[in-house]
């Protein structure tokens, strides 16, 4: 795996990479996920890394450790992904981009006239 993002740590890029691929459906709820050996591997990281990737998704609920059997994704797993990425979204990204919008001069009914020209572009 490439690691694109300089600025966050690989352990949750990784945590991102997995959430992805519950969001896209290639892993799935109540699915057995890849051993941590697997993941390390596929990722070309540590085993050190990839538990800690999987330690965090399983203390955020995405993941559950059924012992003696593995990692699996947990029930809701879709749900709590969505929220924590909103919620990711509002408190780091917003404030960037309003600021922004700011500093440029970009009037609210400006801002909603781009979104939905934005959406209508996009809704196909």
């Amino acid at each position: 795996m490439t690691f694109n993002d300089n600025n966050r740590p690989i352990y949750l890029q990784i945590a991102d990479k997995i959430c992805d691929d519950i969001m896209l459906g290639t892993l799935r709820e109540e699915q057995r996920i890849p051993s941590v050996r697997d993941y390390a591997a596929m990722m070309e990281v540590s085993i050190n890394t990839a538990m800690r990737s999987i330690s965090y998704l399983e203390t955020s609920g995405i993941l559950q450790n059924r012992r003696g059997i593995g990692f699996f994704v947990a029930s809701g797993a879709e749900e709590t992904i969505k929220k924590m990425r909103r919620e990711t979204f509002l408190k780091e990204e917003c404030e960037y981009f309003f600021r922004k919008l700011m500093t440029m001069g970009f009037t609210p009914l400006q801002l909603r006239a781009m979104y939905t020209q934005y959406l209508t572009d996009n809704s196909k």
